[in-house]
């Protein structure tokens, strides 16, 4: 494994810090205390908690923006492409738990990143909820509402970060699994 340069590490720090007490209570010296160095030494390897916050932000968006391509892309029906959109939020849940609660809590804070961050977004949505519409013309999904559904369905995906933490080691393919047969299949036996 690969050792965490000290910028990986002020970008990890900081996502903690974010989540636990917001990103407009935070401070570059409180991030400076909480790694044990200088608050002036964070700016040897970042600009200020700005450039932070869009790092931590959009790399997360990138991420998520990415796997949606491949997604779309992809050859499969609309329920397969639903689970891959699960299999998506659990993986990066999993991997940055804190970047999410940041992209999640503080994404209107990105200032002149802000725009781009939304047009990302609204891409992603696009595409979902597209998946969604050629899963109800293909008679693959019951005709109900696609924002409706759409909506449902990411308002659990976004608050993983909520509860991952709270399970301790969690099984990712279990954890995808378990979510495509409540979301996806829903609760009838």
């Amino acid at each position: 494994m690969q050792k965490e340069t000290r910028k990986e590490e002020i970008l990890r720090v900081a996502a903690r810090l974010f989540k636990n007490k917001g990103y407009s209570a935070v401070t570059m010296r409180d991030l400076a205390t909480e790694m044990g160095i200088k608050a002036a030494s964070l700016y040897n390897h970042i600009s200020s908690k700005q450039a932070i916050l869009q790092e931590i932000v959009l790399a997360i968006a990138e991420d998520f923006t990415a796997g949606m391509h491949k997604i779309i892309e992809a050859d499969s029906n609309s329920i397969k492409k639903l689970e891959q959109i699960i299999d998506l939020h659990v993986k990066i849940a999993i991997e940055n738990t804190d970047g999410l609660a940041a992209l999640n809590s503080d994404w209107m804070h990105l200032e002149s990143k802000l725009d781009y961050y939304l047009k990302l977004r609204q891409d992603y949505e696009n595409n979902y909820r597209t998946i969604i519409e050629s899963g109800i013309a293909n008679k693959e999904i019951k005709a109900v509402k696609p924002d409706v559904l759409m909506f449902s369905m990411l308002s659990t995906l976004r608050s993983l970060y909520l509860w991952i933490p709270k399970k301790g080691n969690v099984n990712p393919k279990e954890l995808s699994a378990s979510l495509a047969q409540i979301l996806i299949k829903g609760i009838n036996i």
